[in-house]
């Protein structure tokens, strides 16, 4: 599988993404890691700050819809694996996200911004894993 080249787009991207971290710490002083600002948008984490958790996560589902309205086209995706693996995966991540005490998000962008040790140990376990889980999908499968 050949992944599309794209240094304009993904230096955009990572852009507002590092503006909307930015933005959330200096305006309710909280980490923008999206595994935990999913989770406390329902009970027991309802609180006066739950209108803003949904806010962000419609804005992440609506910047696909953005993109597409602005160049015309949804962006390039594809899934192989069937709905049983999907399901498994999706498990295993919840499971890292809730184990971890955090996601990629939260560790690798906001945690390694303020130079936090444990998010340097998350980040290179995220890391490995992926090249490991590619390494053997891709060579010993």
């Amino acid at each position: 599988m050949i992944t599309e080249f794209t240094p304009l787009a993904s230096t955009i991207g990572g852009m507002m993404i590092g503006v909307a971290a930015i933005l959330l710490m200096a305006t309710h002083g909280r980490i923008a890691g999206i595994s935990g600002i999913a989770v406390r948008m329902f009970p027991p984490y309802i609180d006066k700050d739950a209108s803003g958790r949904v806010m962000f996560i419609v804005g992440l589902i609506a910047s696909s819809l953005f993109f597409t309205k602005l160049t015309g086209h949804w962006a390039p995706m594809s899934v192989s694996g069937g709905p049983l693996l999907l399901a498994a995966a999706g498990l295993l991540v919840g499971f890292g996200s809730v184990w971890g005490n955090g996601c990629t998000s939260g560790h690798g962008i906001c945690g390694l911004s303020r130079l936090s040790f444990r998010s340097l140990v998350a980040v290179i376990t995220f890391m490995a894993t992926a090249i490991i889980t590619v390494f053997i999908t891709h060579h010993l499968i």
